[in-house]
């Protein structure tokens, strides 16, 4: 618990700024004073203009109102921070620390040296495993959010996550609720999934944001981000499908059909993330959801999700126990509360314990910011300091002779120790050199089996992808009052691992009779190997890290006009969702191209084009784990 009586709570989410004053009221409970909402655009989610644009919109938000608190507590957006929660066998409390420290390396995508990381012990599962949430950001993104504090005039004290200060604010709100819980908050770049059972917490980020509704909307639309955006929120809502009538205006036809588009792909992940709770986490059924989040508010959501999934849906009010200055107007807050769930729970971190006590903050930067605030006193003692070297400089000159003499003989002394200290310096490097023979075995051992594993997480990406998307499109003409039956089907026609140039590497053909053939699911893949000259070509050291992936699929574009697009993104979630690949917008796996191709022309005039029968598309497949050469 920090102590302050008033201070600043602020959200840096991608698409927006969600700033509030809070202080301690004469009750013990948070009163909000003051707060502020802030667009960032298309350069908020964008690294290079990110900083920038949330300096801007910073000092922008304290100029408008009268904020009078210097110290500040900030939420990372779920973007930039990694989280997992792991389980721990039972061990003695001491060797806690140690094991957490051994997976932090293990599953952190980055350096431990590179990233600000934090962890919290949440309870026991039923066999008696530790239950612990791990989270790690980058040390340049605290970084950023401490140039933009002091640019400011803030003091930075906390570094939360968004997940984490969700959790706190639910439960400080809505602690009386009994069952299972989801809350989810659907945001410009990432959405977070939370579970509420029992005193148990359960949370997913999943990389999907209302900003790829906004691009996808602007470029059929062929307008501008800003105005886009701007549609969006002000006439934009999300199809119902089936027998609904379309809106006349064109382009709000275009957004609804966009955004359910993107409501279906974020159902498809919450159901996934469901199962997973209730199979692995020894869940139970959700009982009700809770909406927030900015893309949230856009007409028709609680429609779709209490029709998708069958359970009562309602807006989280993060103020619902939070005492309201009387200097604000109510009927305003209530248009933007709720976005305001991250910094109400970033607010009670100054108020009580919370269930979840996570703090990004450096130590470096923590120790530089302590320094700047005693570099007055600093001055004032160096000043001081100048006059006492000063009025003792006659004595020192009548002393060097003394201490010169004195150093003579204790180097005499240390001659001895510097001879063994090179000594232990030879055999630290012996052992280091051992350590690293050893290392080489081990990889050996752990990357003997790795290929193969590899391509059963494809083939089970395959068949879940296949899956879904023929109980989705059966699913979607039953709803229609249509009783067709459809067949899918998908299969990998090239699989290759991307190398530094001039390594060499194995690969996968769709000819010859070398590869052999191996049948995986409905679908059917090559069976790939290493060929014996390449054996004797591998280069010792190179590591792949990400696998290009080309497949063909059954064309089902005389089906649904956006079939095969669904199909090709529900084996991209798959295979992300089966925990193997690296779910990273930028750089991570990733549908990177889908050629349809196009209708056959009919012989004779007047007769109909006959449909292709198959359409191709590209995986990028990043590892979480490289695969050494």
């Amino acid at each position: 618990m920090l102590n302050s009586k008033s201070f600043i709570a602020l959200d840096c989410g991608a698409g927006s700024l969600k700033l509030a004053e809070f202080e301690i009221n004469e009750a013990g409970g948070l009163k909000l004073r003051q707060y502020g909402v802030k667009s960032l655009g298309l350069e908020g989610a964008q690294e290079a203009t990110r900083e920038a644009a949330v300096t801007k919109g910073l000092q922008e938000l304290l100029a408008q109102k009268p904020f009078s608190a210097k110290n500040l507590n900030v939420c990372a957006p779920g973007f930039h921070v990694f989280s997992k929660f792991i389980r721990l066998p039972q061990v003695d409390s001491s060797k806690v620390t140690q094991i957490i420290q051994y997976e932090a390396q293990q599953n952190v995508p980055f350096p431990l040296d590179e990233v600000v990381w934090d962890y919290q012990i949440l309870g026991s599962s039923p066999g008696g495993e530790l239950e612990v949430l791990l989270v790690a950001i980058k040390s340049e993104i605290i970084d950023g959010l401490f140039r933009v504090a002091d640019s400011a005039g803030l003091r930075l004290q906390l570094a939360d996550v968004s997940s984490a200060a969700l959790c706190n604010s639910f439960r400080y709100n809505y602690g009386d609720i009994d069952g299972c819980t989801m809350l989810l908050d659907i945001g410009a770049k990432t959405s977070n999934l939370l579970f509420f059972e029992k005193g148990k917490i359960y949370s997913r980020s999943i990389n999907l944001g209302a900003n790829s509704m906004t691009q996808d909307f602007a470029n059929e639309a062929k307008m501008p981000f800003g105005s886009a955006e701007k549609f969006k929120i002000e006439e934009g809502f999300v199809s119902l499908g089936g027998a609904y009538e379309e809106p006349e205006n064109p382009k709000q036809a275009q957004i609804s059909k966009i955004a359910r588009q993107f409501m279906t792909r974020l159902h498809i992940q919450v159901n996934q993330t469901i199962q997973f709770y209730r199979g692995q986490q020894g869940g139970t059924a959700p009982q009700r959801l809770f909406l927030s989040g900015g893309a949230s508010i856009m007409a028709y959501t609680s429609q779709f999700f209490a029709e998708k999934l069958n359970i009562p849906v309602e807006y989280f009010n993060p103020f619902r126990n939070i005492q309201i200055d009387p200097s604000i107007n109510i009927e305003e807050l209530a248009g933007v509360a709720h976005s305001f769930g991250e910094v109400v729970g970033l607010g009670l971190r100054n108020l009580a314990h919370c269930p979840v006590e996570l703090n990004l903050m450096p130590k470096s930067s923590i120790k530089r910011q302590e320094f700047n605030q005693k570099k007055p006193y600093l001055v004032a003692s160096i000043f001081s300091l100048v006059l006492l070297v000063g009025a003792v400089g006659v004595f020192y000159g009548k002393t060097a002779d003394i201490k010169a003499a004195a150093t003579e003989q204790l180097k005499q002394k240390t001659l001895p120790l510097t001879k063994k200290d090179g000594e232990v310096k030879k055999a630290l490097g012996d052992i280091s050199n051992y350590k690293s023979s050893a290392d080489e075995y081990v990889d050996l051992a752990k990357y003997r089996y790795y290929y193969s594993i590899i391509l059963t997480k494809l083939r089970e990406g395959l068949i879940e992808a296949e899956k879904q998307q023929k109980a989705a499109m059966e699913k979607e003409f039953k709803d229609r009052g249509e009783d067709k039956k459809v067949d899918v089907g998908v299969w990998v026609t090239s699989f290759e691992p991307q190398l530094p140039e001039g390594t060499a590497y194995f690969v996968g053909g769709t000819g010859g009779d070398a590869s052999g053939m191996r049948t995986m699911s409905k679908a059917m893949i090559k069976r790939y190997h290493l060929d014996e000259k390449m054996k004797n070509k591998r280069d010792a050291g190179k590591e792949v890290t990400q696998i290009v992936c080309v497949c063909e699929a059954v064309n089902l574009k005389g089906f649904s006009k956006t079939a095969d697009g669904d199909l090709a993104y529900k084996l991209q979630d798959a295979l992300i969702a089966g925990g193997f690949f690296v779910a990273n917008p930028t750089n991570g796996t990733k549908v990177s191209a889908i050629l349809i191709p196009e209708d056959v022309p009919g012989n004779q005039a007047g007769q109909p084009p006959t449909p292709a029968l198959k359409f191709s598309f590209k995986l990028t497949l990043k590892l979480k784990s490289p695969l050494k050469m």
